[in-house]
């Protein structure tokens, strides 16, 4: 079992003043959280997208519409370059 399959759960109160209907609570919560937790390094983009119950490409455009980009970096782009080599 790895650490995305150990079921952590945590319970949170939200406030009256939080203006989001009641069924709708727990699914806006994932995804702010994915968001923030991706923007910041935390979890990785597929992390991310699990906890938010999206599929990639409503997580992809769901980070245009916040104005956020897909993180990448120069590692990821030197492993994506050699498995492009190996295909080749």
């Amino acid at each position: 079992m790895n650490r995305w399959e150990d079921g952590r759960k945590v319970v949170v109160e939200i406030p009256g003043m939080v203006k989001i209907p009641d069924e709708e609570v727990e699914g806006r919560i994932k995804v702010e959280l994915a968001l923030r937790l991706y923007e910041k390094g935390i979890l990785s983009f597929g992390q991310a997208r699990r906890l938010a119950g999206l599929s990639k490409w409503e997580f992809v455009e769901l980070l245009a519409k916040e104005g956020s980009g897909i993180l990448y970096d120069e590692e990821e782009l030197e492993s994506d370059l050699k498995v492009l080599e190996e295909l080749s």
